[in-house]
């Protein structure tokens, strides 16, 4: 098992994940177990899926559910599969939000994803009173509120409650708004997603494959520089397509780790899979 800080180029920095490259698939009881000791955002696994060669299977756990989509630790597992495992790029996984690809670059890796855009929606009433200015645009992906605020310095100083939102799970946060003027960034973003196990998810690729789409729309481009601006942060590179986005930033091993021989024989592909 590996962990690895994705969106960075230095250790203690970006977004941990753990990665288990596993040779089949395991239970899904014991793939939450490993990922709620752990106690990280997520936790990937991966395998190579029967019958389609060069193509892997990969899930994502956080410390108590699966996560139906996660980028940083989809980039953490290409990094191990290449950086570490000296398998080849391209990648191909199938998630479950469909296929995701991973290319190597000499930034670091490019996940090839879905896009999601976002639909028009309320603020929830529980919501109301956390923002200290009301919020420019309010929408939602499937799995998350997104509330666009009028500039920067009203994300970065933002105070979450926690509990407050904790009440709009399973949907997470999303906040954002326009970078500062000649920053070379274009816009910023946190997330907090507590119902989850979460509070504040350090850098978060799959957001970026709805929040790149809404400010490429607002900015007039489609290749965009972004920041989560959360206590660790990250950057990440974005370049929106009609049907995707290509999210990408640097990754680095922080450890790597063997699973005591009894723990790992709940993970060999002949024990029953979820």
């Amino acid at each position: 098992m590996f962990q690895v800080d994705a969106f960075t180029d230095r250790p203690f920095a970006g977004n941990p994940a753990a990665v288990l490259v596993l040779d089949g698939p395991a239970p899904v009881a014991a793939m939450q177990a490993l990922a709620a000791e752990n106690n990280l955002a997520e936790t990937a696994f991966t395998w190579p899926e029967p019958g389609r060669p060069g193509v892997r299977r990969l899930r994502w756990f956080t410390p108590v559910d699966e996560a139906p989509f996660c980028g940083h630790a989809t980039l953490a597992t290409a990094h191990v599969l290449i950086a570490e495992l000296g398998e080849s790029g391209p990648l191909a996984f199938e998630t479950a939000v469909g296929p995701i690809r991973v290319a190597a670059t000499p930034a670091g890796y490019e996940l090839d994803l879905p896009r999601f855009d976002m639909t028009a929606a309320a603020l929830p009433e529980a919501l109301a009173g956390i923002f200290p200015v009301p919020p420019v645009f309010v929408g939602r992906n499937f799995e998350n509120l997104f509330v666009v605020l009028a500039e920067a310095g009203l994300v970065r100083d933002f105070v979450p409650d926690q509990t407050v939102i904790g009440c709009i799970h399973p949907e997470g946060l999303v906040i954002t708004a326009p970078a500062e003027p000649g920053s070379g960034i274009d816009f910023v973003s946190r997330f907090f997603c507590p119902g989850w196990g979460i509070p504040e998810d350090p850098v978060t690729g799959s957001i970026h494959a709805t929040l790149a789409p809404w400010w490429a729309e607002r900015l007039g481009r489609t290749v965009l520089e972004a920041v989560q601006a959360s206590p660790r942060g990250g950057r990440l590179a974005c370049t929106v397509e009609p049907t995707r986005v290509r999210v990408a930033g640097p990754a680095v091993t922080v450890f790597d780790a063997r699973l005591h021989p009894e723990i790992a024989a709940r993970f060999r592909s002949s024990a029953p899979a979820g």
